[in-house]
């Protein structure tokens, strides 16, 4: 076999190929095997004619479609390893030039993971973000925690305000006709929530229970549905029911409540140990993403688009895995949402190609950094994940046995991650400045100095007047 490598483009190759009569009678061979039983020659049944008569009956050409395939795979996936290739799309616009029993002779093109030259990835100056837990953080919990076990108490002695949550029934009309979509019985509506257009909850405060009043209002020019969009309406409402929360004391009888503990001081310091975790791991990650996202605009490369529109598909397909749990097809889950699957597909480009973008920067760090993976980091993951399937340690090697590559690229990628938050610099929000602003500050004495020297020119030039 000889093959010759041509750069015909960024990141895309063309490869030509050059097959002796060895590798043609090979791929014959299988062809034929592959075949055998679609051949009818008279005398034999099917699949027990030689070949050499199947030959002669439909030509030796019958056998060339199956056999250039097996050619065309074997030859390049053989020589991936040798021209130190890393393709990331199949191989595409295939030419066979020369097919016979002397020899075969193609081309192929692939894309190929593109060269990353990076740039500042360690020492970045981010921004501090604090993890201190306050008193009133703590406190805000707390308070948060008694209004979700709130009960709702009936209003009977004023009438409705801001909060409360009104029962009532509504229909709709559009130049005095009924609309699709507009009318609501014994429906629970918090007043201030925000779930009704604009103009509507507002002027339900204020109502008493049993009124029957009218409602004017427009849609807004962005409403999801075409033909009600800035359009003026009219809505029919009766309140049947007024409610409003009644929020439990605080005290020791809620701790208990709400919590395994007896009292509300124990509660108190269980909550702010988790409520200081949970900052702590916030802060880290919001750092985190600061100075990951700074080395990766700081590498440069061209990604081709074929790498992203496999992100593309792979995210379309966790999407339907996640949507088909609850029993929706992706086009359910798009319809759902307001927009089609081409646009669901836009949406989710620009995203795509950042997870792209990041796993190649990663990838060149861990290589630059020449970072390990040790035998006790492959025993981690083994043990998670037979923590996460329910599986034995032994079964979850099994089958990953030979995934071990991947493994060890996940691992060094987050061990990347680690190594640019860990040397990264962490300043202050009130001492951090952005750089126009750091430029301005640096230009204020040149500044001072001429504006000085310019009046004392003006002195200068009234005294000697």
């Amino acid at each position: 076999m000889a093959v010759n490598q041509e750069v015909i483009d960024k990141n895309l190759v063309r490869l030509t190929y050059e097959a002796d009569a060895d590798k043609v009678e090979e791929g014959l061979a299988y062809s034929f095997q592959k075949n055998k039983r679609n051949f009818n020659v008279h005398g034999f049944r099917p699949g027990k004619a030689p070949r050499k008569l199947v030959e002669q009956f439909y030509g030796q050409e019958v056998l060339f479609g199956d056999a250039e395939e097996y050619i065309i795979t074997d030859l390049y996936y053989g020589s991936i390893p040798e021209l130190g290739l890393k393709p990331v799309s199949y191989p595409q616009n295939v030419k066979v030039t020369k097919m016979d029993k002397d020899g075969m002779a193609f081309s192929l093109e692939v894309y190929t993971k593109p060269e990353v030259k990076l740039g500042r990835y360690k020492e970045l100056e981010i921004t501090e973000v604090p993890s201190a837990l306050t008193d009133e953080e703590i406190d805000q919990a707390i308070r948060s925690e008694a209004e979700k076990n709130a009960r709702m108490v009936t209003v009977e002695d004023r009438p409705a305000e801001t909060g409360d949550t009104v029962t009532i029934d509504f229909e709709g009309f559009i130049d005095g006709n009924a609309f699709d979509g507009g009318k609501g019985e014994n429906f629970k509506l918090k007043l201030g929530s925000g779930q009704f257009i604009p103009g509507f909850e507002e002027q339900l405060v204020g109502a008493n229970t049993g009124d029957e009043i009218t409602i004017n209002v427009k849609f807004p020019e962005d409403y999801h549905a075409e033909e009600l969009k800035g359009k003026d309406s009219e809505f029919k409402v009766k309140i049947h029911e007024i409610q409003k929360q009644e929020i439990p004391e605080i005290n020791d009888e809620f701790a208990s409540d709400v919590s395994e503990f007896d009292t509300l001081a124990e509660y108190r310091a269980d909550l702010a140990k988790k409520l200081a975790e949970n900052k702590e791991k916030a802060s880290k990650a919001a750092m985190t993403e600061e100075a990951l996202k700074a080395a990766i605009d700081n590498a440069e490369l061209d990604i081709p688009e074929c790498m992203i529109d496999a992100e593309v598909a792979a995210e379309i397909k966790r999407t339907e895995n996640r949507v088909g749990m609850y029993g929706m097809t992706l086009e359910n889950y798009c319809q759902y949402m307001g927009i089609t699957v081409e646009k669901f597909r836009e949406n989710i480009r620009p995203e795509a190609e950042m997870n792209v973008r990041r796993d190649l920067v990663l990838e060149a760090i861990s290589e630059a950094e020449a970072i390990p993976v040790s035998e006790e980091e492959f025993e981690k993951e083994f043990e998670q994940a037979a923590e996460y399937l329910k599986k034995t340690v032994e079964e979850v090697k099994e089958m990953f046995k030979d995934r071990r590559d991947d493994i060890a690229e996940e691992v060094k990628r987050r061990k990347a991650v680690d190594l640019i938050y860990e040397t990264a610099v962490k300043v202050p929000a009130a001492e951090k400045q952005e750089p126009e602003e750091k430029a301005a500050e640096e230009t204020k004495p040149a500044a001072a100095k001429r504006k000085a020297s310019a009046q004392k020119a003006e002195e200068k030039k009234e005294e000697n007047a």
